[in-house]
This record gives structure tokens, sequence and C-alpha cells, in this order.
């Protein structure tokens, strides 16, 4: 049997990967990692050997044909997203995207390789639909959106290179709509009755969009309803 990896594993949706796809009992091995886990658990986005070490312990096997990097940063500490132009600082966009783009890329670097040469497997990231330019109509959010829209061309040039290596991968992004954890606590006054996802809920939806995937589909940006977004 193969394996499933969940990165971001202590967040909300990336604990409700978890406990779907141990629940499924389809993978042979659930990993788990994340910043706040300690030992073979641990994965900090920030720090390349500890994606690394991740990495190895996942390349001992079985090999992974589904990985899925649950992470993001949209607020911390007394730092959000930027409502004008006025707000912009370089360090707190510099921050966004070590998260939100660089992060996911190195995971990809370490991890893609170890996924089979043949046959299906999917490497998802949870992106944002503000992070689409098409879609950009009330403007601020800089940072966040820039990121967003950083880790969506990272995924196209990712799944290019990719289908080099195995034509029936799966490089994605994923919208997971507004989820209630923490990232989207603060923004949550203005969803829309019925908007508002449970964790659990929205883990489901999201692996329900990736069993529809297909091969063509890689490089592309998915909302947790499987409609395709604008870049």
């Amino acid at each position: 049997m193969s394996s499933a990896v969940v990165i971001g594993a202590s967040g909300g949706i990336g604990a409700a990967f978890v406990r779907a796809l141990e629940d499924e009992g389809t993978f042979g091995t659930v990993h788990a990692f994340a910043r706040s886990f300690s030992g073979a658990g641990h994965l900090d986005l920030e720090d390349e050997a500890s994606i690394a070490a991740a990495a190895a312990i996942v390349a001992k096997g079985p090999a992974p044909t589904l990985i899925l990097v649950a992470t993001g940063l949209l607020h911390e500490g007394e730092r959000g997203p930027e409502k004008a132009i006025a707000d912009l600082d370089p360090v707190w966009l510099a921050r966004n995207f070590a998260i939100n783009a660089i992060g996911p890329a190195i995971v990809a670097k370490h991890f893609l390789p170890l996924m089979p040469r043949d046959g299906r497997c999917v490497f998802g990231v949870l992106s944002a639909r503000v992070g689409s330019i098409a879609d950009n109509r009330l403007g601020g959010w800089y940072g966040y959106r820039a990121s967003k829209a950083a880790l969506n061309m990272l995924v196209r040039t990712l799944a290019i290179e990719e289908k080099r290596r195995n034509g029936r991968s799966i490089v994605v992004a994923l919208h997971p709509g507004t989820v209630d954890t923490p990232l989207s606590r603060p923004f949550q006054g203005n969803v829309a009755p019925g908007q508002l996802f449970e964790a659990d809920r929205a883990a489901l939806q999201l692996l329900d969009v990736i069993d529809g995937l297909k091969a063509p589909d890689s490089g592309k940006l998915f909302a947790w309803d499987g409609a395709e977004v604008s870049p």
C-alpha cells in the first residue's frame, strides 16, 4: 500500500485531513508533520533541514501517492492583512511569502521526488481564491493575495516539471472556502450563511475534489466545490 503525507497537521484543516485519511483506511501509512510537533513529526516551513529530515522519514516507504500541504498565514500577533497601500511593510510582506509560497515550494523540492514515477499521484497545496488575479475586485490584503498568487504560479511550474517525470501526476492548488479555524476567525463576520465550513467538512470536500481530478487538471486551482478558479 502507498502512504499519504499531511504537512501542517496541527492546523484545523490539516488535522481534519489526517482524521479523514486514517478513517478511510486507503493508505498503509498516514504521515503527519507540523512545526508544533516534536521529534519525527517536526517540520518547519522556514527550516529546510527539517523539511529534508521529514522527507527522509517518508522515503523509507511505502511511497506516497498523496501529499497535502495544509499550511498558510493570514495574520500573526497584531499583524493582519493590509487594508491599504499605507499599511505595506517589507518585513510582513516577506513573512507572507515565506510561509505561503516559499515554504510549500521547498516542501515540493524534497517531497515530489518521493512520489512514484508512474501511476496516479497527487501533490496538493492549500491556496485561496483571493490569490486569483482575475478575481481581485476589492483590492487590499496585499501580502496574502500576492503570496497566494505566487503559490499558484509555483504550482503551475511544478506541475509542468513533474509531468515530465510522471505523466499521470497531479500537482494542484486547492481553495477550501472559509473554514472555521483560527486563520479565518477574525474575518468570519462577512461570510454568507451556509458558507462557513467546519474543518472536517472542508477536508472531506477537498478530498472529494482530489478524487475527481484527472491528469490534465495538474497545475490548476480548484475550489472546494470542484470549480476551477481563474489564475
